[in-house]
């Protein structure tokens, strides 16, 4: 008997090949899950417009998305303010990839692979993560450590512990996506 891809032996039952390629096709979008707690959150299209309210305000804007996945905050932004620069990092690599076609025409807009905590943030005035409880005290003292005076980090649905956002913007979506505001 000539077995498929699809069978085993006791017929009917999946061949355990399929639970091995179902794993590596997981890791390459949820590689950030497994190793920092961080799993793939998509920003929705209320938040980048909320975002882009915001970042009209601001001059000499300098936006690092940490954890940007497949770009669906910076694309808009990059498009409202072609004066602006913009950067993204992401570690997963499917959703690296998709990012990288997604944003390949955008000249105000770099897409790098890379580890959020081997990122120098000191050259962005706006940081913006949507990542998860899980790495939010560390972080904080990331930002606290390497932004300038006067920028703002702002988090998506995740507060930073024991610290007084200065501001939490209400999304109007159906998430209830609330934006916490802190600037240093």
């Amino acid at each position: 008997m000539k077995l498929t891809l699809w069978q085993t032996k006791n017929r009917g039952n999946l061949n355990p090949i399929w639970f091995l390629l179902t794993f590596c096709m997981l890791l390459l979008f949820y590689r950030g899950a497994i190793n920092s707690r961080i799993p793939l959150y998509i920003s929705n299209t209320a938040t980048a417009n909320t975002l882009a309210t915001i970042a009209i305000q601001m001059p000499d804007l300098r936006f690092l998305d940490i954890g940007a996945g497949i770009a669906s905050v910076l694309i808009p932004l990059a498009k409202a303010r072609p004066d602006a620069h913009f950067t993204g990092i992401e570690n997963a690599p499917a959703t690296w990839l998709i990012g990288r076609l997604r944003t390949g025409g955008l000249t105000n807009c770099d897409w790098r692979w890379g580890d959020l905590w081997a990122t120098d943030f000191r050259h962005h005035n706006v940081v913006y993560a949507f990542l998860s409880p899980a790495p939010m005290a560390a972080l904080w003292e990331k930002i606290q450590r390497e932004m300038p005076s006067g920028s703002v980090f702002i988090s998506n649905s995740f507060a930073v512990p024991n610290i007084a956002p200065n501001k939490i913007i209400e999304v109007d979506d159906v998430r209830q996506t609330r934006l916490y505001c802190y600037q240093l």
